[in-house]
């Protein structure tokens, strides 16, 4: 209520170039400042579009160009996956840590050195000429992204105001969906014209316009902490083991011993959550996630996420193997949903400045639970027509739902720890994608991935990701007293 007040008296007057040791308070005070001055926010945006764009290209563009490598690279098809596994894998455990480590050394700076390593290890793809030179490349790749990404939403709420932050998380929104659907298509181009190396090169010149840009991002302000490896090391190995158990137990030829490392795993993170909990700034954000908005929110951003990804990961199968389409029809088919998403994302985060962002989640979930039962019960050839539109009622439901639940989880926050805000939403997006793919996978080695059980087991998803919202709105947001504050501060349930 204090810092709504301060808000209300306008008085978010900073110079985040001086801060005080043994206070830190210039920490709090550059945490208080309410959005960038024009024209340096124009500029800021830029940077950090251009950041964003490139982190999510290189992430999916490998896709297409697997084939080849498997073949030039000569190994196998199921060996070569691992070009995609590992930068997944080291991108979701540096997450949480490298936002604490953001915190300690300045969001810019850290945003920063993390482009500038992504830049260096893309540049050395080029002269890949074995897998294992690859693979290491590519965790170098993943780390320099990690620094960026769990960081980049916290610079995010100290560009835009308050009461812009939903634009803001559209604006992001876009150029993620824009950047994931452009992929597939720049992979295949220069697969078919060029060297499969460029495939990792392509995003570098966006690693510099941003670098170039980096001045305007909000100015490098360290939190007096002390390291905190134990956390940090731990919370990286307890994701090795999750992830890693999960896509072992999906992939390998017998499914036990990923699943004895998931479970170990888990084990890990209920005692590494305990450790944490005892901390005032830890690395796994138990203090934050302790708050109803903030955990429902990351639990149904998870869910939501499985719920997408399940859908969009299961289609092809079916549309290819049991509907006779060829995989370049398949491609077109899918394009709706992005195409979708790339109109629905940023209306989405417009309207949740505006109006209760669980009010357009939920309605959002609702829509999208529609458009899964209509694509359960459609007929075996709908034509083209019918498969569009289905995807494009889907995708305005998700779309409904990723920014304003995304505002939520990083509006709530308190400012000082917006960067583990932002890495705790960064990681439940990648959780959600992961355990998607284990899900279809699932599915698929019990003979169930082409029928209407994934589509299935997505609207049940999705019906979880609105209970999530719906609690939250009802145990934190929905008393009186907590709607008025919530309003006050622009994030309203």
């Amino acid at each position: 209520m204090l810092q709504v007040r301060r808000e209300e008296r306008g008085d978010m007057s900073v110079n985040a170039a001086h801060w005080d040791d043994d206070r830190g308070g210039a920490f709090t005070r550059a945490m208080e400042q309410d959005g960038l001055p024009f024209p340096r926010r124009i500029w800021a945006i830029i940077a950090i579009s251009f950041g964003t764009a490139l982190l999510v290209l290189d992430g999916a563009i490998a896709n297409v160009a697997l084939p080849t490598m498997a073949r030039e690279l000569s190994v196998d098809d199921g060996v070569v996956t691992n070009v995609v596994t590992v930068y997944q894998l080291v991108l979701v455990m540096v997450l949480l840590p490298f936002a604490n480590v953001g915190d300690r050394i300045g969001h810019r700076r850290l945003y920063q050195i993390g482009q500038l390593l992504f830049l260096v290890t893309s540049g050395l793809c080029f002269f890949a000429s074995d897998l294992i030179f690859l693979l290491v490349l590519r965790a170098g790749q993943a780390l320099g992204a990690g620094m960026a990404l769990s960081v980049s939403s916290a610079m995010i709420r100290q560009i835009y105001p308050a009461k812009k932050l939903g634009s803001g998380l559209g604006i992001n929104s876009v150029i993620v969906a824009s950047s994931a659907a452009l992929a597939p298509t720049l992979g295949g181009y220069i697969v078919a014209h060029m060297d499969w190396q460029w495939v990792f090169v392509a995003a570098a010149p966006m690693a510099i316009i941003s670098l170039l840009l980096g001045r305007s991002l909000p100015d490098p302000v360290r939190k007096p902490l002390d390291p905190e490896w134990i956390s940090g090391v731990w919370s990286a190995l307890t994701m090795l083991l999750i992830i890693g158990g999960m896509q072992l137990a999906t992939h390998g030829v017998s499914h036990w011993p990923g699943t004895v490392l998931a479970l170990l795993g888990v084990l890990s993170a209920v005692l590494l959550v305990r450790r944490e909990a005892a901390r005032s700034d830890p690395v796994v954000p138990v203090d934050i996630m302790r708050q109803p908005v903030i955990g429902l929110s990351a639990l149904a951003a998870i869910t939501c996420f499985i719920s997408s990804g399940a859908l969009m990961l299961a289609l092809p199968f079916r549309l290819e193997q049991t509907m006779g389409y060829s995989p370049d029809q398949v491609g077109l088919l899918l394009l709706p949903f992005p195409l979708t998403m790339l109109f629905v994302a940023p209306f989405a985060g417009w309207m949740s400045d505006r109006v209760a962002p669980t009010k357009l989640g939920v309605t959002g979930m609702v829509i999208a639970m529609i458009a899964l039962a209509l694509m359960v019960t459609m007929p075996d050839q709908p034509g083209a027509f019918g498969i569009a539109w289905r995807l494009s009622v889907a995708a305005l439901g998700f779309g409904l739902f990723f920014a304003p639940n995304s505002r939520l989880l990083i509006g709530r926050a308190p400012k000082d720890r917006a960067a583990a805000a932002g890495g705790l939403l960064s990681t439940s997006r990648l959780l959600g994608q992961t355990m998607a793919a284990v899900v279809v996978g699932i599915l698929l080695s019990s003979g169930l991935g082409v029928g209407p059980w994934p589509l299935i087991v997505s609207a049940v998803l999705a019906v979880v990701a609105a209970l999530c919202s719906l609690t939250r709105f009802f145990s934190s947001g929905g008393g009186p007293a907590a709607r008025k504050a919530a309003k006050a501060s622009g994030s309203a349930g």
